[in-house]
């Protein structure tokens, strides 16, 4: 996105004030809400496999800690922003507060290609950043997780960079680190399990039954991949998936399986047997049930809005509707469950590693799942009755829980010194 497009940390400021508008928020919290509460920006001067040194980047943003630890991810990327870095640190606070965990907001930024960078190089990087940035990270400070191109490995430096600068083991510095070094069961799929539980929820308000209903899937990573999974476990009928080669459709219904084998072999969904290739964007406009965007932001626009057929909306990507169609889906009657909410389940799942790590647990799949089932049933409801007290969309009624929730908190502690 660039920035003459949209600013993103524009766009979330506008969310505030207009949140601020409907819960009549006081003026001095929303003073205090403009800027981040800290924004570090660090450069870094890294050994390149060659030999000679290049110098990136890198940023984290502490937006606040009203309601505990900062908390967020650290993403690498050529096209990096600080301002995409301080809205992303907003909507985590938002996010966390949304489903009531004891966190507030960060983000961490390098600007970095690491399609075109060793495994080595990314070591590096990775190490120095987290040096850069060490007296102002840890487990009751601000506790990292990976983000666009960082992953577990990424985690593990991270920990051992932070544990080495400590002189001891902690494990709690940061999530979504690998199981063998006190990462979680369950982590893989947590969001797409949250996304779900949200679209069985917002089933059970409009009255529609799952067995026998039929759904639609845009994206087939980690996340489209895992809600199809789910979806075909509470009896509903995945009629069409897609990914960035193209999109199918079966009246029948797909196997998540056999579509999730044939993409690992070949490389996309297209292509599988007893599926015909549609045009992707057409996928959004299926006659569906459940639509599920798990893909790109921006997919739901004021050009295709209207044509949406789906009854409920549970957004597993991040900002995949515009402001626009959010308005004309709201007039069509469409319960959109917000990616605020919808896609909370990875956040969720961390904060479980978090207290499992600092308890020194290690706890089941079973129990993970079932607290983040807990977790998400009693936001959405929350969201929901949000919505409904101010006669405005789920977004809306997510923001206006979220944000109040850290007005309070913000409140209460007073300003010191």
């Amino acid at each position: 996105m660039s920035s003459k497009e949209s600013n993103p940390y524009e766009n979330a400021m506008k969310q505030l004030e207009s949140t601020a508008r409907l819960i009549k928020l006081d003026p001095d919290v929303h003073e205090m809400l403009r800027n981040p509460k800290r924004i570090l920006s660090v450069s870094l001067p890294v050994k390149m496999d060659d030999g000679h040194v290049k110098n990136f980047q890198g940023y984290r943003v502490q937006y606040n800690d009203a309601r505990g630890p900062f908390k967020g991810g650290i993403r690498y990327h050529p096209k990096v922003t600080l301002d995409e870095v301080k809205a992303l640190a907003t909507w985590m606070t938002w996010k966390c507060s949304v489903v009531d965990i004891p966190y507030g907001g960060a983000k961490g930024g390098v600007i970095c290609d690491p399609k075109n960078m060793s495994n080595s190089e990314k070591e590096r990087v990775t190490r120095r950043y987290t040096a850069m940035i060490a007296d102002f990270i840890g487990p009751y400070r601000d506790v990292p997780a990976p983000d666009v191109y960082t992953d577990s490995q990424t985690m593990a430096w991270i920990l051992d960079t932070y544990s080495q600068i400590k002189g001891y083991q902690v494990p709690e510095c940061v999530t979504g680190k690998p199981i063998a070094l006190g990462g979680s069961e369950g982590r893989n799929n947590s969001t797409a399990r949250g996304c779900i539980i949200c679209a069985r929820e917002a089933a059970k308000q409009l009255k529609v039954p799952l067995k026998g209903a039929t759904a639609a899937i845009q994206g087939y990573g980690n996340a489209g991949s895992w809600s199809a999974v789910f979806l075909q476990e509470l009896g509903v009928k995945v009629v069409a998936v897609s990914d960035s080669q193209g999109a199918i459709y079966s009246k029948n219904g797909l196997d998540s399986a056999k579509t999730l084998k044939h993409k690992e072999e070949k490389g996309s969904v297209v292509g599988l047997g007893g599926s015909e290739q549609i045009e992707p964007e057409k996928l959004l406009e299926l006659d569906v049930d459940i639509l599920v965007p798990a893909a790109l932001e921006n997919s739901i626009t004021a050009d295709n809005a209207r044509n949406v057929k789906a009854k409920i909306i549970s957004e597993a990507a991040n900002g995949p509707t515009t402001p626009e169609a959010d308005s004309i889906l709201e007039r069509n009657k469409v319960l959109v469950v917000p990616d605020i909410l919808a896609n909370a389940g990875g956040v969720t799942v961390s904060y479980l590693e978090w207290v499992q790590n600092l308890n020194r647990q290690h706890w089941t799949e079973e129990q993970v799942n079932a607290q983040l089932e807990q977790k998400m049933v009693s936001a959405f409801k929350a969201c929901y009755e949000t919505s409904k007290k101010y006669s405005v969309p789920m977004r809306s009624g997510a923001l206006a829980l979220s944000i109040k929730r850290v007005a309070d908190a913000i409140k209460l502690l007073g300003i010191w010194p």
